[in-house]
């Protein structure tokens, strides 16, 4: 099991005796130990998660390692500090892990201090009215707590189903928040205040970035190194999750030499495009592991998709929750402690498919220093240098654009101008460049990620290519360095050019999914209509139904791919059913 954690807060009185014992036996019968408690917070964690008590000050829950990779398991390797915000200064600056910091504050009482990992790591939702209420890592411990009842926040299903790629604090559930990756928040009395603890718009200032690419490529290399390893010595025993592309493959390149047990799986469908088993296959070869060879099937239903319980948004589609299934089924079989994934690794490696590295280029270095960038430009996507120029000139010109597109596909149109809600990454400087902008808004996007793999409730799952030290190592690159040689991903190829196999360093691209999303939408349409159309999200006047039943009845035409669309309402759907 990952990590598990709740802490009950009282924060405007001392809670009631009865109220307390009866939470406290409740979370014991699920072997729930009490690691602290003061006048306004109780905090307990499950047997499986590990935890640091502080000096007295409060505790850090999970997995922190220095910046050398060193484990940090001993409150006496943690200095001391007058306040909660030095503390978590040190620990943001000092440090990296997948962690919450709790932090009650004894000179004034009722407040308490909670930092979040800046990747993640520790998954964290909060709930607090009349000064009463929890933190905690998943919706089940406070229900099970008789802390919450379920409700739908239904402005906020609305706000997923038109940005469905973006993450905001809102949850799916009505009074329930996310705190956000690197994010702290103050709790003193019946007020609650969050600050931005970590950004990335703290790494992309000039004098942080990397003068040549060879620079760049060692500090890419060394995070990633270091990350890897820390992480495979402290699971022991690793499934690596490979698709046979460039991202999961520097994760396996990175634990070579490791002594963890590595056990490997790749995915296949039953339609041509994603058979990525050659690609894959070499990097196992590489690890000397055992790979497993799993084919996706058709035959999964609308019905048979529960989502994991604990997961307070809904973000599971069908396409996640068959490969979910796959890789569970193989953790379990090899006795791997943790999943490995190379998941996030375009956003950090600033695949970037616009003008934008050429734009940022020409704004640090003018005409003649990005000369060389539009060159690169121009062999990336094979056009001519001019057509580069002209691209890299509409890019200059062009207003910021929003941090992710709308999508009202099959939304009632009176609902359809629901706007974007704010994530604290996009505040960004005057002067942000072009390039900056898009890597930030993509790396915002990412926090995403671990909701629609609900294998991490069950094992970790380490994504180390979003960790803290390689974010930061990666965002002092200049976004034109990543697509030098006319390469994309330019800087992680050359990090690991002495260890990764030549085909797969070549690699431009790798296999699409989209082929077997349209085989299931074509197996499903019928079943899909119907549960879409006799669903909650009809029933309260969220869906254009007389589109949706247009679009399935008719022949789908060549190309077009929003079919994918409608399986994303079936997720949300899917979610909405499986809370009452």
């Amino acid at each position: 099991m990952a990590y598990r954690y709740i802490a009950l807060l009282d924060t405007t009185a001392a809670p009631q005796a009865a109220h307390a014992v009866e939470a406290t036996d409740r979370l014991n019968r699920l072997r729930m130990r009490q690691c602290l408690r003061t006048r306004h917070c109780t905090v307990h964690v499950s047997e499986q998660t590990p935890f640091i008590a502080l000096h007295g000050q409060g505790l850090l829950i999970g997995h922190v390692f220095s910046r050398s990779g060193e484990p940090l398991t001993q409150e006496s390797q943690f200095p001391r500090f007058q306040s909660s915000s030095q503390l978590c200064r040190y620990i943001l600056e000092n440090c990296w892990g997948a962690y919450l910091v709790v932090l009650p504050d004894p000179e004034h009482d009722g407040r308490i201090t909670v930092l979040r990992d800046p990747e993640g790591g520790m998954p964290c939702i909060h709930h607090l009215e009349n000064g009463s209420g929890f933190i905690a890592s998943d919706i089940e411990l406070p229900l099970c707590a008789g802390r919450y009842q379920k409700r739908i926040d239904w402005d906020s299903i609305l706000h997923r189903l038109i940005h469905p790629d973006i993450k905001t604090a809102r949850t799916g559930l009505a009074g329930i928040q996310e705190l956000l990756p690197g994010t702290r928040l103050v709790v003193h009395g019946t007020r609650l205040t969050l600050h931005t603890a970590w950004s990335p718009w703290d790494f992309l200032t000039g004098k942080l970035r990397h003068a040549s690419i060879e620079d760049a490529a060692e500090a890419v290399r060394t995070a990633i190194d270091m990350v890897v390893n820390a992480w495979a010595r402290t699971d022991r025993s690793i499934l690596l999750e490979l698709s046979g592309g460039l991202d999961s493959s520097v994760v396996g390149a990175a634990l070579l030499g490791s002594d963890a047990r590595v056990f490997c799986c790749t995915l296949t469908t039953p339609v041509p495009g994603a058979d990525e088993r050659h690609y894959a296959n070499q990097i196992a070869a590489l690890l000397d592991a055992p790979i497993d060879v799993e084919t996706m099937g058709l035959e999964s239903t609308l019905h048979d998709s529960a989502p994991a319980a604990g997961l307070p948004t809904p973000r599971v589609g069908m396409l996640q929750h068959i490969t979910d299934t796959i890789m569970e089924n193989a953790r379990q079989r090899h006795g791997a402690a943790s999943f490995f994934s190379g998941g996030g690794g375009d956003t950090v490696f600033c695949y970037l498919t616009s003008a934008a590295p050429a734009a940022d280029a020409f704004q640090q270095m003018g005409l003649a220093g990005a000369f060389h960038t539009l060159r690169d430009l121009a062999g990336l996507h094979q056009c001519t240098i001019w057509k580069a120029g002209r691209l890299t000139l509409r890019k200059l010109m062009r207003p910021p654009g929003s941090p992710c597109n709308a999508m009202i596909e099959f939304i009632s149109p009176g609902l359809a101008n629901c706007l974007l809600e704010h994530h604290p990454w996009c505040d960004m400087p005057d002067t942000a460049s072009p390039g900056d902008r898009e890597r930030v808004f993509a790396l915002a996007a990412t926090h995403v990620y671990r909701d629609s793999a609900p294998r991490g409730r069950q094992a970790h799952l380490r994504l180390p290519l979003l960790s803290q030290p390689v974010m930061e190592a990666t965002l002092r690159v200049p976004s034109w360095m990543w697509i030098a040689g006319a390469r994309n991903r330019a800087v992680a190829r050359l990090a690991f050019a002495d260890r990764l196999p030549p085909e797969i360093l070549a690699r431009r691209s790798k296999g699409s999914f989209i082929g077997f999303v349209g085989a299931l939408y074509a197996r499903h349409r019928s079943r899909l209509r119907d549960y879409l159309l006799d669903g909650c999200l009809h029933s309260h006047g969220l869906l254009d139904a007389p589109a949706v039943q247009r679009f399935i009845d008719s022949d789908l035409p060549p190309r077009d791919r929003t079919f994918g669309r409608l399986l994303d309402l079936y997720a949300v759907e899917n979610w909405i059913r499986h809370q009452t």
